[in-house]
């Protein structure tokens, strides 16, 4: 009779700490034993001279998305977890969108409900709220962190969903007393806004002035307050999609302070220019994201916070919209850089492209690649270390890579359902062959072999970053501010 469900041999088990030549075992979905000449199992499959992955977690991506221009996004559950297990990635963390007097409960379950029928990975949910309204904030929210959803997104623009500084103080004061992690959109709206009506008045339409709308000081002085706001009531906070070196750096100096302040950057930051913006005719909009990709002294500067520890995510940032009247030019064939639905597709490729030119290149080492895409997401949502690593007990998701593999990047060969990718024709060396979820083998041979609502709802712990309730935030001290109390 056989010991293990399934032994993957030969091959060398990575993590964000160290490599191991060993076997695998895997027993009930999760690591059972590591080491060498381990027993057999029902199935075996033979790794020798590939490498043994964590699955990775994607932990900013929207999935089944109405955006706030109305265009629905490109894939649901089913396709986007589909081409994320593709990519190796085993987990997913998507966005329930809380439009202005909605009850966030009501979006969180209807939210749920999708994923349930349609994933073919585990996913968890991060929360968006643009009404953080007393019932919100005093009751729903409460519940559906205890629930396990423990972490949400809030924006500092876009009319439709952006919070002024009060509501975002109110809004952080609500994480820090239940252990939540708050991401932030950090861009000014007002700058973009004025920026954005001068360009439209001139007579400046094309995409390639989404770039000049949002500027990178928009980006860093949306950044430089968020800090602020998270300085004053002693709460953690993510900056999420980072694209501008002004704004990496006030990370960088508010963690040299030693504040809680983490970074996020995405692929479009680090291989796209502002001149995919300027292509011919309307072609530039499928590169429009925001904020939007700088120039390449930007690029470097982006390289750079990856490898000092200024960023510990690497997400995609997957906002899928069809290069049609459907997507992008839903506004018209000729319609201003304001009515393209902003996005860009990645979930698949995420991996695939920092593997290859972070790994390959000499700019990142393996340990470095599996913090970025997977344990350090585990650890800031409340996953690890049930994901997010190798270890006797974890979840058997991995993903068996084949490092000298040669792959050109083609919209054709890809699982979302975008129809383009803004990385054709590059050649990437290293790609996942063999992917497992929960010791199930979802991909393998170019194959899908999971059924839509296999995946599984991950409740998520609480972040263990709440401050003290009884420790009043230094910036408030009395000995420090003048008698200043405040109650959280």
């Amino acid at each position: 009779m056989a010991t293990f469900d399934l032994v993957i041999r030969g091959g060398t088990v990575v993590t964000a700490t160290d490599s191991t030549l060993c076997d695998v075992g895997i027993r009930n979905g999760r690591v059972a034993a590591l080491g060498e000449g381990l027993a057999a199992g029902t199935r075996e499959i033979d790794a020798g001279g590939k490498l043994v992955l964590p699955g990775g977690i994607d932990s900013h991506c929207h999935i089944e998305q109405l955006s706030g221009m109305g265009i629905m996004s490109a894939d649901d559950f089913r396709s986007g977890t589909t081409a994320a297990a593709f990519g190796g990635t085993t987990t997913v963390i998507p966005f329930a969108i809380q439009n202005r007097g909605e009850s966030l409960r009501r979006v969180v379950d209807d939210y749920r409900a999708l994923g349930d029928a349609r994933a073919v990975i585990d996913f968890a949910i991060h929360m968006i709220i643009a009404d953080p309204n007393e019932q919100v904030l005093g009751q729903e929210l409460p519940a559906l962190i205890r629930d396990g959803y423990t972490s949400f997104k809030v924006y500092m623009t876009y009319e439709g969903t952006r919070l002024d500084d009060y509501q975002m103080l109110d809004v952080l004061t609500a994480a820090r007393r239940e252990g939540a992690m708050t991401m932030i959109h950090a861009e000014n709206w007002d700058m973009i806004r004025w920026l954005t009506k001068r360009l439209l008045d001139g007579g400046n339409r094309a995409p390639k002035f989404h770039g000049v709308s949002h500027a990178q000081i928009a980006e860093g002085e949306a950044t430089h307050r968020a800090i602020a706001l998270g300085r004053l009531v002693d709460t953690p906070l993510l900056i999420v999609h980072v694209s501008a070196e002004e704004a990496m750096e006030e990370i960088r100096m508010a963690q040299a302070k030693g504040l809680k302040v983490y970074g996020e950057t995405c692929p479009q930051y680090l291989f796209l220019t502002l001149d995919d913006l300027d292509r011919d005719g309307m072609d530039g909009a499928m590169y429009c994201c925001s904020p939007p990709p700088r120039d390449k002294a930007g690029q470097e500067a982006i390289w750079n916070g990856l490898q000092t520890g200024v960023f510990q995510v690497f997400s995609s940032d997957h906002a899928p919209y069809r290069f049609d009247e459907t997507g992008k030019l839903k506004a018209g064939p000729n319609a201003s850089f304001k009515e393209i639905a902003n996005g860009l597709p990645g979930i698949e490729t995420r991996m695939p492209l920092l593997f290859s030119e972070g790994v390959g290149k000499g700019r990142i080492d393996l340990q470095r690649f599996v913090d970025l895409t997977a344990t350090a997401a585990a650890k800031l949502y409340g996953l690890y270390p049930r994901k997010g690593t190798i270890a006797v007990g974890s979840d058997a998701d991995m993903a068996i890579w084949d490092p000298a593999r040669e792959v050109t990047l083609s919209a054709d060969m890809l699982h979302d359902n975008t129809g383009y990718t803004p990385y054709e024709g590059m050649v990437l060396r290293g790609w996942p062959v063999t992917v497992l979820s929960r010791g199930r083998v979802v991909v393998d041979g170019g194959e899908l072999d999971a059924k839509p609502g296999s995946g599984e709802f991950l409740p998520c712990d609480r972040t263990g970053f709440a401050a003290p309730l009884n420790r009043i935030p230094k910036e408030l001290d009395p000995k420090r501010n003048f008698g200043a109390q405040i109650l959280f």
